[in-house]
């Protein structure tokens, strides 16, 4: 095979590509969590290992990595197994998952080494990741129990259906098959199942002392919700099938700590669940990680060329977050093994940018997951541009494929030739420009364009369609690309302006070898901070915890300073030479020289 990128799935195999089959687009991998998390999560797992096992130049190997081969340059060259056999490439992915270290408790009493129920944990990895000089640290998460739906009376709860209009996760017309949607239900917690829990805290082993490591604050055990919102009377309660084929379903919201013994009938004081029966309990699982800021922006670590770590080994949760990591760490340790330069998406470009800032810059200590919030720049990160955005890089390094290129480029122009015919076509009164008047509650001036229209509030370009004005050759996806570009617009350039004139500082590389602990002009606490992190950029030296505006502008002069004294040195050695040159030869003006 000419290159190849060793990927060590201690989790689960979900995909392990050659650069140039990776399976997911950008734009693709951060919209899926719901769609692989429950209703289709085993049919995903089954497509995808087709996919692995039939992909050109891709070898499956199952083993446990307890060791990474170092080379004399501090480079990998490959990993060693617990059964002693090695496997060697020039770039390794660690995605250990809940893994390494894992332990799995039901009550605080009964515990077990393992990274999931019924698999092992890994061991020996975390140790010799400490020899060679990286941080550990211990995290938990939780999953809950699953129930029979074949025991839950289904007339007493909330149905849940899903869109009554299909959205897709891609952009790629080929891939939109409908299926038929299956139903969520939702309960509630109870005053039974409060008082339950209240009675039983010291059972959990959070609760009962045996466990320290940090959760997840967006996705609590049960728990810790009756614990920290002790106001609240009842708390939402969602069943999700697990798969069209199985009984199983997941009761999202009631992960907890608790003893089996107990979980059964915590789980009979919701509504509808009386006579349910339990097929798996829920459990807690803590796990090591190493803290992300001992990676670069490319994921690939500081410490060990070629080494890339992704998923929950660095601090992270959640099935999206783990697609983020794992599409960039494939990326460039695919291009690291051709010995091509690395990709870093800027912070600005994409979520996954903004992802993967935050955990190499801020020293996080709980699992950490992607909140739109998160973004400074999140009216320019919507999923109708993700593809317009992202794709032409994905063309750049060569994952889009010249049918996909030729879609993209076509779906552009129908968008922009449908801006501009909106700004052309003029309406003077009539139906649509009455019911554009009910809409808004504007009046519509004689000879508005169809623009000034969409602009208004409350009115959606499916109101042209309704009235004849719209365009019956672009799609629903195509027609909301449209709406979103007209209606913000002012919003939209205004964000843009803003990131122009910071892009050009927060962008400017930070030398790698400064020496921050003699910047006297910082703080104590920046200079340990920065010295940590060794930022690359100025952007993400001002996100470092601890460093202030005040840190960053004297970050600033000491640049300047230190430019201005490196042009000074070079000026001195020029006219040095230009002036040794002149007393071994003929004549030659020095200025003439020096300008030149």
């Amino acid at each position: 095979m000419k290159s190849m990128h060793l990927v060590v799935k201690l989790e689960k195999l979900l995909i392990g590509v050659t650069y140039k089959s990776v399976c997911l687009t950008f734009q693709e991998v951060l919209l899926f969590e719901h769609f692989v998390h429950r209703q289709i999560k085993r049919e995903y797992a089954i497509e995808m290992k087709k996919i692995v096992q039939n992909t050109e130049n891709l070898s499956v190997r199952e083993a446990m990595v307890t060791d990474i081969i170092i080379g004399k340059n501090d480079n990998v060259e490959g990993v060693h197994t617990f059964f002693g056999m090695n496997f060697y490439a020039s770039s390794v992915i660690l995605t250990t998952g809940t893994f390494m270290s894992g332990k799995i408790w039901v009550g605080r009493r009964t515990s077990m080494p393992a990274g999931r129920a019924g698999e092992a944990a890994s061991h020996g990895l975390t140790e010799n990741l400490q020899h060679l000089g990286f941080e550990t640290d211990r995290l938990k998460t939780g999953t809950p129990a699953r129930v029979d739906c074949r025991t839950v009376d289904f007339s007493v709860l909330e149905p849940q259906h899903g869109d009554e209009e299909v959205s897709w996760f891609s952009f790629d017309p080929d891939l939109h098959i409908e299926r038929e949607q299956m139903c969520c239900y939702l309960t509630r917690t109870t005053k039974s199942t409060h008082e339950l829990i209240k009675e039983n805290l010291l059972e959990t082993p959070t609760y009962g002392g045996w466990v320290e490591a940090k959760g997840p604050r967006y996705c609590p055990s049960i728990e810790d919700k009756i614990v920290r919102f002790q106001d609240k009377e009842s708390h939402q309660i969602f069943l999700e099938p697990e798969g069209r084929n199985v009984p199983e379903l997941y009761v999202q919201g009631f992960s907890t700590g608790l003893p089996e013994r107990l979980q059964l009938p915590l789980l009979r004081t919701l509504p509808g669940l009386e006579n349910c029966s339990m097929l798996r309990p829920a459990y807690a699982v803590e796990y090591d990680y190493l803290p992300a800021h001992q990676c670069f922006r490319s994921l690939m670590t500081k410490r060990i060329e070629g080494l890339f770590f992704s998923g929950q080994i660095n601090g992270t949760t959640g099935y999206e977050e783990a697609a983020a990591q794992g599409i960039i760490s494939g990326i460039n340790a695919a291009r690291h093994a051709d010995g091509k330069s690395l990709i870093i998406l800027e912070r600005e470009s994409s979520y996954i940018g903004t992802l993967i800032d935050d955990l190499v810059t801020k020293d996080l200590r709980e699992p950490y997951r992607m909140l739109t919030s998160r973004s400074e720049h999140r009216l320019l990160l919507r999923s109708d541009n993700a593809d317009s955005r992202l794709t032409p890089l994905g063309r750049e390094i060569g994952l889009i494929d010249d049918r996909r290129w030729k879609l993209y480029q076509d779906k552009q122009a129908r968008i922009l030739e449908e801006k501009k015919r909106l700004k052309t076509v003029r309406i003077s009164g009539g139906d649509l420009a009455a019911d554009v008047s009910l809409l808004s509650g504007q009046p519509v001036k004689d000879s508005s364009t169809l623009e000034s229209l969409l602009k208004k509030p409350h009115v959606q370009y499916k109101l042209l369609d309704k009235h004849g004005f719209g365009n019956q050759c672009l799609s629903k996806m195509e027609k909301e690309c449209v709406e979103i570009d007209i209606k913000y617009e002012g919003f939209i350039i205004r964000q843009q302006s803003q990131l122009q004139l910071m892009v050009h500082q927060q962008h400017r590389p930070l030398p790698e070898d400064l020496d921050y602990s003699s910047m006297t002009t910082l703080s104590l606490e920046a200079r340990e901070k920065l010295a940590k992190v060794r930022p690359q950029t100025i952007g993400q030296a001002s996100r470092v915890g601890g460093v202030s505006p005040a840190d960053i502008t004297a970050l600033l002069i000491i640049l300047e300073t230190n430019r201005r004294q490196a042009q000074e040195q070079k000026r001195r050695q020029m006219l040095t030479s230009v002036m040794v040159e002149s007393d071994q030869g003929p004549n030659f003006p020095v200025t003439q020289a020096l300008s030149s």
